[in-house]
């Protein structure tokens, strides 16, 4: 059975594991992404990781089929190259597949962490049976990818359906700006003078918080037009949703179905499925594996 590792690279937290040919997770382990390092650090903290999980599952090196990283984008795929991630800041223009390249005998790829949470939604989340969807994760920020006939749309660097950047208004303002979980805690908190959570925002909002109750809904117009627009443009069959702000449930998948059938511009755009992602937590991780696992 072939085995390969995963290793999701997030701006607080990179989770690594190895993952078979099926999607089982064998052996996991989360490590704090210590913003402050130099990217060298952090890669020898992962290598080191990545050996300590290896033994621990008795699996020869040698027999893996390489190492998939999902990272922040934008990124140069082809140079395997971390360009400038905003949440990255002492990772920008590192070469980071010469540099484990030097250090590892396994074949490495690196792409944008959205693109691989696509891939995993695809192999084995909500997206398995579509051949056309997009994928949102909607947390700190907001990013995206497109499932078009048959593969991810990963773009020429790998940066393809970068959405969170996708201007909302003429103000500048981009859907991040508007709807993300930073964006609503920013708001919330100006509003009632506290410092909050998103969970905290949205606990109030379904209590009838006569502050949150606004909004939230105004978050969830934005998002309806956000998702409208992404199906104008693509035409999927499904819209998947993962991320912090997904958790708020029922209330948010309803309010965008109610937009899209109100204002999709075709009779197949008002049918888009909305739905919420399957693979949670884990899905850079095995989207991240899943890049020597599949045949693509």
């Amino acid at each position: 059975m072939k085995v390969a590792l995963g290793v999701d690279i997030g701006g607080t937290k990179t989770a690594i594991g190895l993952v078979d040919q099926v999607g089982n997770i064998l052996h996991k382990e989360v490590i704090p992404t210590e913003i402050d390092w130099k990217p060298e650090r952090m890669c020898d903290k992962i290598m080191e990781t990545i050996r300590m999980l290896i033994a621990e599952a008795e699996v020869n090196i040698d027999t893996l089929v390489g190492i998939g990283f999902g990272v922040p984008g934008p990124i140069d795929r082809e140079r395997g190259t971390i360009v400038c991630p905003p949440n990255l800041p002492t990772w920008h223009g590192f070469q980071m597949r010469s540099y484990l390249a030097k250090k590892l005998s396994l074949s490495i790829l690196i792409e944008n962490d959205a693109n691989v949470a696509t891939l995993a939604e695809k192999w084995l989340g909500a997206g398995k049976e579509n051949d056309s969807f997009v994928y949102l994760t909607i947390s700190t920020g907001v990013g995206g990818g497109f499932y078009i006939n048959g593969d991810v749309l990963w773009g020429k660097y790998g940066n393809a359906a970068e959405v969170g950047f996708m201007v909302m208004n003429a103000a500048g303002e981009t859907i991040e700006d508007l709807a993300s979980g930073t964006a609503i805690v920013k708001r919330a908190s100006a509003l009632t003078g506290e410092t909050l959570t998103t969970a905290e925002v949205f606990r109030r909002y379904q209590q009838g918080d006569a502050v949150m109750v606004p909004l939230v809904e105004e978050t969830f117009r934005h998002l309806g037009i956000f998702c409208t627009n992404l199906i104008a443009f693509a035409e999927p069959e499904k819209i998947i949703i993962g991320g912090g702000v997904s958790n708020v449930g029922e209330p948010l998948f309803q309010a965008l179905r109610n937009h899209v059938q109100q204002h999709a511009c075709t009779p197949f755009g008002k049918k888009t499925e909305i739905v919420p992602a399957s693979l949670r937590s884990d899905t850079g991780l095995i989207g991240a594996a899943a890049l020597f696992l599949l045949e693509r």
